[in-house]
């Protein structure tokens, strides 16, 4: 993992990607600053497609590249994509993101501890002032850090795995199903979040949702999966309720 992520990519690049063996390919991109919004009825490839991006599945064809100005490299596997600065949130924090023994400023540092080490030893003092910056930017109520996360709300832990991530400064910013089981307050706290992200500070983001509501109010443009291959590319004017539905059912809006 790189002392720093932030110099990591400024986009991605798909070339002939099937999720699944048959499934029809995806040619797409996407560019800095732009939220992509990926729905489906459950099971229909939307899932593995947003894990072949983070590099944890491999492709049934095609490559997905990262995209360094005029140069592009491949993304095989999770750590490069981490290495090109592309950061994944799982879906189920409780069995792929917490670790409910550590406290939370170790779930926060779990993955950028490196930047924090010292002529080989860990500054808790750097640490913790990074924490805080997120803490207070994500409104994460929390007790003293060295609390045990479990100590937290739903909400707030997972704020702290979205914290860990963009203590990295990630350019590309995957999200499965990120404001799933947490209250309508930690939602809205989110949602400019993630819009702050990509308008101010050019990230890319691509947020599965199983709310279309939620895709709608937050994304420029939607991928609708069917069968492992996405059946619809909606965007302006044909965004809506209505269609995503029927997309989702093989029908036409």
């Amino acid at each position: 993992m790189p002392a720093d992520a932030s110099a990591a990519a400024g986009g991605l690049l798909l070339e002939g990607v099937a999720v699944r063996p048959g499934a029809a390919r995806l040619d797409d991109g996407l560019v800095p600053g732009e939220i992509v919004g990926v729905a489906g009825l459950d099971g229909h490839g939307q899932e593995e497609f947003l894990e072949i991006l983070a590099g944890l599945r491999r492709p049934a064809a095609g490559r997905v590249f990262a995209l360094h100005g005029d140069r592009r490299e491949a993304v095989g596997s999770f750590k490069q994509a981490v290495r090109h600065g592309i950061a994944y949130l799982a879906r189920d924090r409780r069995l792929h993101g917490i670790f409910p023994a550590l406290s939370i400023l170790d779930n926060f540092s779990m993955v950028s501890w490196r930047r924090d080490t010292r002529f080989g030893l860990i500054g808790r003092d750097i640490q913790r002032a990074r924490y805080e910056t997120w803490r207070e930017r994500l409104e994460i109520v929390a007790p003293d850090p060295r609390a045990p996360i479990t100590a937290l709300s739903g909400g707030n832990q997972q704020k702290v795995l979205l914290a860990r991530w963009l203590a990295l400064g990630p350019s590309i910013l995957l999200l499965n199903d990120p404001t799933r089981g947490v209250d309508q307050r930690t939602r809205e706290i989110l949602y400019a979040v993630f819009r702050d992200l990509a308008r101010r500070q050019g990230l890319s983001l691509v947020i599965l949702s199983t709310e279309i509501e939620e895709v709608l109010r937050l994304c420029d443009r939607v991928l609708v999966f069917r069968d492992g291959e996405v059946s619809a590319r909606l965007s302006g004017v044909r965004m809506s309720n209505d269609s995503v539905i029927a997309a989702m059912f093989g029908q036409a809006a």
